[in-house]
């Protein structure tokens, strides 16, 4: 099938507008500017195969304002630290998990702070602001990992590299040498794989990394 010919290209068309609509629901600035490019050029190939040269044109822009802001983006370097937080009953860790409660539980739904009995962790600073929050508790050599949540509009993988790899050094030397974590959904054992956890040999409920 030529996807040119103009009676086959209506079909490229709603390929085109339902990218570029999918895009608008994204949270991550990421996703959104790639999903917006890859709907702006198959709506430009539309444009083409059926001569509308307005439809063509716009989407060509829009195409290229997208690649863009992708360059920028990837040449932004962000800074990062952490802001430990003192004990469970801090004040602000307490309204953070509050205010992102329902956008926990939905990856992380078995997540309960006063159920766990020695709680450490940070806040992951990026840039100043607090984007997300990385709660574990010590058990032997293992880093029992609870919550690992970063807030909707900076989820890429740079803050999972930061909580795990920037922190390496600093965990080996307090003794731990494996992170272990449980995935009760599926995006969250999605994550947990792209940042170098796997099935744990001995226990199929549990994932786990070295340090």
């Amino acid at each position: 099938m030529d996807w040119l010919q103009p009676e086959n290209a209506q079909l490229v068309g709603y390929v085109g507008s339902t990218l570029i609509a999918l895009s608008m629901l994204m949270n991550n600035i990421w996703r959104l500017r790639w999903i917006n490019l890859v709907g702006a050029s198959t709506m430009a190939v539309y444009g083409f195969a059926i001569d509308a040269l307005p439809v063509l044109v716009l989407n060509l822009f829009i195409a290229c304002v997208d690649v863009y802001y992708l360059i920028q983006l990837d040449r932004r370097r962000d800074t990062f630290t952490t802001l430990p937080f003192p004990d469970e009953r801090y004040p602000y860790l307490r309204r953070f998990l509050e205010f992102h409660g329902e956008d926990i539980a939905r990856y992380q739904p078995d997540f309960d702070l006063d159920a766990i009995e020695q709680p450490r962790g940070f806040f992951i600073l990026r840039n100043m602001l607090s984007v997300g929050l990385f709660v574990y508790e010590p058990h032997g050599d293992t880093l029992r990992v609870h919550l690992d949540y970063v807030i909707p509009d900076y989820r890429d993988l740079r803050n999972a590299h930061f909580a795990y790899d920037d922190q390496r050094e600093g965990f080996l030397a307090a003794g731990y040498n494996r992170y272990r974590a449980t995935a009760k959904t599926t995006a969250h054992s999605k994550y947990l794989r792209k940042v170098g956890f796997t099935t744990c040999p001995e226990d199929s409920s549990q994932m786990e990394r070295p340090i």
